[in-house]
């Protein structure tokens, strides 16, 4: 059971920076993880009071305040236009409404949960965080981070030109993790394979030029996606636990990126989504 001895509504970002370089007080975040924890907390940092549950939209990009809810991001109209359905897709197996109407995505970035659907969708894109301390930096630098007490304030999405993607995954049950999933992506400049639930963090792979290049004039065939597959499989280290064993998640790599590519190549040739700029 998780012991909290005081509470703190904090006023500025600077107070709650200030208070989170104590080693045993900690930020809340949606308290659906921290909650489960058997630890004592001397003093729990409540950001709720700060403004940071919106989503704002610049001509350049989406910024996400570090308390924006799970649910905020199955709703969001642009993000959904942005990403063809995938933020939506990513988060609609997570529990059940009531659970996404408190969890954020800044509990689940910051967690660097191996089991986070979150992570991945947002590893596809051009994703950077914003640190109180330490700055902007690209959600893939911050995935490999050492850990510290600095503070989450947003995470900001790049639009990108002629940017597509597509999300999967594969659940023993509806609502339990993932036991592999899987985003692909690409734009005018590049493309990328993110696969998460490893069980380990999400990781990417940076799309191949001859890959995007068939998929942009729609010559990808299911052999090609396949062999592709096969040697990114290669490349994405895998484990086991009591959802899948590592040949098991490794096979469903194949599979779920060979169906994501040739979906990719669909909403590519169809002129569907990206972002306006």
């Amino acid at each position: 059971m998780l012991t909290i001895q005081n509470y703190v509504r904090a006023g500025s970002l600077e107070e709650a920076y200030a208070l989170c370089q104590k080693r045993n007080n900690v930020v809340l975040g949606g308290m659906l993880w921290l909650k489960m924890q058997r630890n004592r907390v001397d003093t729990a940092i409540d950001l709720s009071g700060l403004g940071l549950d919106q989503i704002e939209e610049t001509d350049s990009e989406y910024r996400l305040g570090a308390m924006v809810t799970l649910r905020q991001l199955e709703l969001h109209p642009g993000l959904d236009r942005l990403t063809q359905g995938a933020m939506a897709e990513s988060v609609r197996h997570i529990v059940g409404v009531q659970f996404r109407n408190l969890a954020t995505a800044g509990g689940s970035v910051f967690g660097r949960f191996g089991f986070s659907d979150v992570l991945t969708v947002l590893l596809a894109m051009d994703t950077y965080v914003k640190l109180y301390r330490a700055g902007e930096i690209p959600l893939g630098d911050f995935l490999t981070r050492k850990r510290d007490r600095d503070i989450l304030e947003e995470i900001r999405i790049r639009k990108q030109p002629g940017f597509h993607m597509v999300y999967q995954a594969h659940r023993n049950s509806r609502t339990d993790f993932p036991v592999l999933n899987g985003a692909v992506s690409l734009e005018e400049t590049g493309g990328k394979l993110v696969f998460g639930a490893r069980p380990l963090a999400a990781m990417s792979l940076p799309m191949e030029e001859s890959l995007r290049q068939k998929i942009l004039g729609g010559t990808l065939t299911e052999a090609e996606a396949a062999a592709c597959m096969n040697a990114a499989a290669e490349q994405v280290p895998v484990g086991s636990n009591m959802r899948g064993s590592r040949e098991y998640r490794s096979h469903l790599m194949r599979v779920l990126g060979r169906r994501g590519l040739m979906e990719l190549q669909k909403l590519a040739s169809a002129g569907k989504g990206g972002a306006e700029l």
